[in-house]
């Protein structure tokens, strides 16, 4: 990618904090098109709105409208988060429940949704790790203002499995992994990568919870959402756990053999 069009794309303040990775993947995707540059730069700047920004607001890039608005105000109101906002205390249970040490929560794709520390009723390493940095810049400052140890996000590309598996690897025993309705832009991006994530992680790991939105974030109106490729391809290669709806969101539960 020539350094002349990437400084383009990211020239946006809503791009300029992305993983550079990232932004390759998705120019890449229209970078033989028969048009302009121009024009690639704008398909390109439109799919990375949708996939990063789809739940994104402006308001948070500045970390400190959490002293302003408090973490339930952003979380009620923040569309990646609102429809969960009256379930986490019941979610978290149900997500943690059987673990008994030290447990270390690995947020891929996490957003906002660090804000929601919280609402875990026992001890918790959270790891948040979200390609958006200023996403990343407010947990961090909520972890800071509010005294939370052993806990933080990193910006960092889903797309960078080496990586990931490298910080997943570092922490305590006891491990669980929030792919939050995170599937379907990882394949906006690259077809079945979200297998590959999976095949590479759950294997690291106790327990891996994947959601999809079953209501549709624009209009609010409830879709039918059966996710079967989803659910054939974890049965096939992991034990599926447990499947279950909870607020606008369906949860698939999954372990290694």
């Amino acid at each position: 990618m020539q350094k002349e069009i990437y400084e383009k794309i990211i020239a946006k303040k809503e791009f300029s904090d992305l993983p550079k990775k990232d932004v390759e993947k998705v120019w890449d995707l229209f970078e033989r098109r028969q048009t302009s540059d121009e024009d690639k730069i704008k398909l390109t700047r439109d799919l990375l709105r949708k996939v990063y920004f789809a739940f994104g607001s402006n308001k948070l890039l500045n970390p400190k409208i959490i002293d302003k608005k408090g973490v339930d105000e952003i979380l009620k109101k923040h569309i990646s988060t609102r429809e969960r906002f009256d379930f986490y205390s019941e979610l978290y249970k149900k997500l943690l429940a059987g673990f008994k040490g030290e447990i270390s929560v690995i947020d891929l794709g996490a957003g906002i949704n660090g804000l929601s520390y919280n609402y875990f009723e026992q001890p918790v390493n959270y790891l948040g790790i979200e390609a958006v940095g200023q996403l990343v810049d407010l947990m961090n400052y909520h972890f800071k203002t509010r005294g939370i140890e052993n806990s933080g996000a990193v910006k960092g590309s889903l797309f960078d499995l080496e990586k990931i598996k490298k910080m997943i690897s570092q922490l305590s025993k006891e491990r669980i992994v929030f792919l939050f309705k995170a599937v379907d832009s990882l394949e906006m991006v690259e077809r079945n990568f979200s297998k590959k994530l999976l095949s590479e992680i759950v294997p690291l790991v106790d327990k891996v919870v994947v959601s999809f939105a079953t209501r549709s974030l624009i209009s609010g109106k409830k879709f039918n959402v059966k996710r079967y490729w989803f659910e054939n391809f974890v049965k096939e290669d992991f034990n599926l756990i447990e499947k279950f709806e909870l607020g606008n969101e369906l949860y698939f539960i999954l372990k290694n053999r």
